[in-house]
């Protein structure tokens, strides 16, 4: 930056474009601002290039080719047969990368383009409350805004005795591996390591997880975790739990991880080491001690109900706020945030349920209260559970893995929370979310009509157990 440079007048900023800055952009777009945006990498963020896109990508070539697999060993009870199953791994990565991604990124280009948003590719920095240094290939730019939204999203924590890099890899690195790895192990089994984990064990891999908890998947009680840890062992894996990963030495052909269970030290080497401890905000790297914004103690920036700062005019969400780092969250709080600049109506956060998901073998998705959150008031909750395997739409597919459970309040009966473990999962929640932020009743839900057969109608035959009047139980 030149001292003494003029900066250019501009409405409003958003830094990042990920599912909370692209969104961001169109919504305030819409809603009549004039946008642009700041992106050091490619439009669409971590999510769209190297998250949560790619990755649920990989995990569906996967599951394709684990069926394979079994009907070519004739395991399948589907009567069903073939030969020569082979995994072609460029052509796999090739179509997540061309036919997946860019075409995701691509829609986005072309949204922002449709909605005048103007996308600036460099590195922002704040250097004052009301202005943005940003750095180019070609030079630099100094942007003077109305208003900022701070969308810059979170990357991989990474800890002293595993530094990135070799056959020490992140989760980028992991979806872009030259081959599947025959031994593939993990550091920290949570959504991302068991996600990774599960798409590189249905490709042919032998995965070993090495977590520090007494569960992994943390963010999923235990009798949830428990169904997907008993599956990735039956298939050959290793999980250890309450571990503590020491360090790891690696060659030009493997990596050896030493961990202490139980007081004594093991070690295990695998073909590559995959390091899935938690992600970090964005916070550190855009000049905000420049600024009057307040941070936690965890380096997240402090917002309101509507997502600004203490200083009024910028914004942050996503990633670098308090809560879980989801994508939807990202996402949705960035609609709010546009809204409140424009000043507009829903501009203001009033949802009361935020799911998620585990895109593990098999799903987990939760919402709302969970077993663990209600435990000190049982007197005033009700607990209700549904098999899978009482389900004719899971009996036709094969795949009647685990249950569906809502928590009802004992006096009114309406739906506070609710978690699925079981196929359909991911799709299952979003309507079970609609029910918790309407304050549907369990007698709401069972007296709705589900097609039959539906994995859906195990929402119903749900409701019908907290309602007293079960039919299929």
């Amino acid at each position: 930056m030149v001292v003494g440079a003029q900066a250019t007048d501009v409405d409003l900023v958003v830094i990042g474009s990920g599912p909370g800055g692209y969104v961001a952009a169109i919504r305030a777009a819409e809603l009549g601002k004039k946008v642009t945006i700041i992106e050091k990498d490619n439009v669409g963020g971590v999510c769209l290039n190297i998250g949560c896109i790619p990755s649920k990508a990989l995990i569906n070539v996967g599951h394709h080719y684990s069926e394979s697999l079994e009907a070519q060993a004739k395991e399948n009870p589907f009567g069903l047969s073939m030969s020569d199953v082979k995994l072609d791994w460029a052509a796999a990565q090739k179509w997540k990368d061309e036919k997946v991604v860019n075409q995701l990124t691509g829609g986005v280009k072309m949204l922002l383009k449709k909605h005048k948003v103007e996308v600036i590719k460099g590195t922002a920095e704040f250097v004052d409350n009301e202005t943005l240094n940003v750095e180019m290939e070609d030079g630099f730019k100094l942007l003077h805004f109305n208003d900022v939204i701070i969308a810059t999203g979170s990357r991989p924590i990474e800890i002293p005795p595993f530094p990135f890099g070799g056959r020490i890899i992140d989760s980028t690195g992991a979806l872009s591996l030259p081959e599947v790895p025959k031994h593939l192990v993990i550091v920290g089994g949570g959504v991302i390591g068991s996600e990774l984990g599960g798409a590189y064990r249905m490709l042919g891999s032998k995965i070993t997880i090495v977590e520090g908890l007494d569960h992994i998947l943390n963010g999923f009680d235990k009798e949830m975790s428990d169904i997907i840890a008993k599956r990735v062992k039956a298939a050959g894996s290793e999980i250890f739990t309450s571990a503590m990963a020491k360090s790891a030495v690696q060659t030009d052909k493997d990596v050896t991880l030493t961990f202490e269970v139980d007081g004594k030290e093991q070690t295990v080497t695998g073909d590559y080491l995959l390091v899935s401890v938690g992600r970090r905000p964005n916070t550190d790297l855009i000049g905000l001690n420049n600024t009057d914004v307040k941070l936690t103690d965890r380096g997240l920036i402090e917002v309101n109900d509507s997502y600004a700062t203490n200083v009024p005019h910028i914004y942050a969400i996503g990633d670098v706020v308090p809560g879980p780092m989801l994508a939807h969250k990202a996402s949705f709080q960035a609609k709010v945030a546009a809204a409140a600049i424009a000043g507009a109506e829903d501009s203001v956060d009033l949802h009361i349920a935020m799911p998620a998901v585990a895109y593990t073998t098999t799903e987990l998705a939760t919402v709302g209260e969970t077993p663990d959150s209600v435990k000190d008031r049982m007197d005033t909750v009700k607990i209700s559970k549904f098999p899978f395997a009482a389900n004719g739409r899971a009996i036709s597919m094969n795949d009647t893995t685990g249950f569906l459970r809502l928590i009802t309040e004992t006096k009114e009966g309406a739906v506070i929370g609710a978690q699925i473990v079981g196929p359909g999962a991911s799709d299952l929640i979003s309507g079970l979310a609609l029910a918790i932020e309407n304050g549907l009743t369990a007698k709401d839900i069972s007296l709705t009509i589900q097609p039959h057969p539906t994995l859906g109608e195990a929402i119903m035959d749900t409701a019908e157990v907290a309602d007293g009047l079960p039919i299929h139980v």
